[in-house]
């Protein structure tokens, strides 16, 4: 009887060498960019890590990184009875230049990561393919797929696994994909071969930390969510601060400075993956149509798009954050109806847009 895909005997446990190989093969396969795998107890250091950036209250608004600090500290924090981690990467290195819309004040910049589908859902998808497969390659193993929303410690995981190393901007850098990479995680109770530990190699370079517009970085490899612009325009959910307000320009989604001046993106080979393939209408949206959006208008052209997460008020209120920078009188008429919007936070943010519009702001 072989109730393995590879023709194992399901009652023979499979070599883990052979099973581990397969295991690669199928996930470059289902779309898989890199694969590694680490022991359970790997990275260590990392709980150490987040409770010390815990405890300095740069987690800013995201109350649940505390909520869930010593299950996130460690994989067997999770999931006592996990002996391997299996992490993937998947490649969104864009075809475009990221800062290219540096000098187009009219025109919202969105985060490379979410000008195409909701990775969340794409990778998810492929983890659960690639979990259904392994069960069956190794029956009576037991695991667990995760992307980003639950407490997983991806980076630190995929440099233990050696898909890549955190750079100094806090992010995986991979030697061939740059800091372009999705992240997802297989916990399983089969001990597989690990994989070696990936070392740093961002050497002297400190272009990440130059490059962030609000000075997010207190010393390479430290982040302090609460001025980044990734942070401020998506987690953060009342104001955004008056004092870094400037420096986001037109950022209505994310931010990639620290992300794109990686000098190893210049290996980085543009991602051919269809599912993080740019939609047109977010490439270049203009300020004036994003600040009219209602919420099913915000609905309809953000289905299946991570910006959908954060919901139209979000979404409106950085779009005028950026008019306000934008230094185009023409959009006063586009920002002055929402003065009354029902949404306080969105009539401030118009109240400032205006008063910078005409000059008489802070500036």
């Amino acid at each position: 009887m072989t109730g393995s895909p590879n023709g194992w005997d399901s009652l023979t446990p499979p070599d883990p060498t052979a099973l581990r190989a397969a295991l690669v093969t199928e996930a470059t396969r289902l779309g898989f960019a890199s694969i590694g795998i680490a022991p359970a107890d790997a990275a260590p250091q990392a709980g150490a890590r987040l409770r010390q950036w815990l405890a300095a209250g740069r987690h800013g608004d995201m109350l649940w990184m505390a909520d869930s600090a010593e299950r996130r500290a460690s994989p067997q924090g999770l999931w006592p009875e996990v002996r391997s981690v299996i992490m993937l990467g998947t490649s969104y290195a864009p075809g475009l230049d990221p800062l290219r819309h540096a000098g187009h004040p009219d025109t919202g910049v969105i985060s490379v990561y979410a000008l195409g589908s909701d990775y969340h859902d794409v990778i998810k998808k492929r983890l659960k393919a690639l979990a259904r497969w392994l069960v069956a390659a190794a029956p009576g193993n037991e695991l667990k797929v995760f992307v980003d929303t639950a407490p997983v410690m991806e980076k630190a995981l995929a440099e233990a696994a050696g898909l890549g190393w955190q750079g100094k901007h806090t992010n995986v850098v991979s030697r061939d994909h740059g800091s372009w990479l999705f992240l997802g995680a297989i916990y399983t109770t089969l001990d597989l071969p690990d994989d070696t530990p990936h070392r740093d190699r961002c050497g002297t370079c400190t272009r990440c930390q130059t490059a962030c517009p609000t000075n997010a970085f207190p010393a390479p490899y430290q982040l302090d969510a609460r001025r980044c612009i990734s942070y401020l325009t998506i987690e953060h959910k009342g104001p955004i601060p008056a004092e870094f307000r400037r420096a986001i320009g037109n950022r209505i989604y994310g931010c990639d400075d620290c992300l794109a001046v990686c000098p190893w993106n210049r290996f980085a080979q543009a991602a051919r993956d269809m599912a993080f393939a740019p939609r047109a209408e977010l490439t270049a949206p203009a300020l004036a149509d994003l600040l009219a959006l209602d919420d099913a208008s915000f609905r309809t052209v953000f289905s299946g798009s991570p910006i959908k997460r954060i919901g139209r008020d979000r979404l409106v209120r950085n779009a005028l954050i950026a008019a306000g920078n934008s230094g185009d009188p023409a959009l006063a008429a586009s920002v002055a109806p929402l003065r009354h919007d029902s949404d306080p936070v969105i009539a401030e943010a118009a109240c400032w847009a205006l008063a910078q519009l005409a000059g008489t702001g802070p500036a």
